[in-house]
C-alpha cells in the first residue's frame, strides 16, 4: 500500500513558527535513499523528481522495459495523488529512455493512462544517461485545479 507523506522541513527548521508554501511529497514505498522527496508542491503546482520503474512492493527494478514502464506509470500516479492531484492534472511529462528507438512499451502505458488524445499532457523524450538497471525514468509537472 502506498503511504503518502507531505513534509515541511522548513517549518521544523524555523521552530514551527513559519509555514512554508513549499511542501515536500514522499510516497514511503518510493522514497529515495537520499533525503530527497518524490515531488514538491507550491500552491497548485506539483513538480516531481525522477521517477523510476521500480516495483513499489519488492523495491526491485525489473530487467525488462515493459515491466519498468508499467511500474513507472503506477509510481507517477501514486506520487501525483500523494501531492493532492490526479493524473488529469499532469501537464508535462519528460521521459528518459536508455533506448529511444524502443518506445512501444512506453507508448502502450501512455495510451492506457491518458486515453483521450485530445487531453493528453505534453511529453518529451530524452536519453537516459544514468548507470544501473533503469531503462526508463520520468518526471512530471502538474497543476491542480484553477489558478484564478
Amino acid at each position: 500500500m502506498v503511504q503518502p507523506t507531505i513534509d515541511n522541513p522548513s517549518d521544523v527548521a524555523k521552530g514551527g513558527t513559519t509555514k512554508s508554501r513549499r511542501q515536500s511529497v514522499t510516497v514511503e514505498a518510493l522514497a529515495h535513499k537520499y533525503p530527497v522527496p518524490n515531488a514538491c508542491r507550491i500552491d497548485n503546482l506539483i513538480v516531481s523528481g525522477a521517477i523510476q520503474g521500480v516495483d513499489p512492493e519488492t523495491h526491485l527494478v525489473p530487467p525488462d522495459l515493459t515491466s519498468q514502464c508499467a511500474h513507472l506509470f503506477v509510481n507517477m500516479k501514486a506520487i501525483v495523488e500523494a501531492a493532492g492531484g490526479c493524473t488529469d492534472d499532469i501537464i508535462k511529462m519528460t521521459v528518459y529512455l536508455r533506448d529511444r528507438d524502443n518506445r512501444e512499451p512506453l507508448n502502450a502505458e501512455w495510451v492506457r493512462m491518458f486515453t483521450d488524445p485530445a487531453t493528453r499532457p505534453a511529453r518529451h523524450s530524452q536519453p537516459l544517461l544514468t548507470e544501473g538497471p533503469s531503462l526508463v525514468q520520468c518526471d512530471f509537472i502538474a497543476v491542480i485545479g484553477r489558478s484564478d
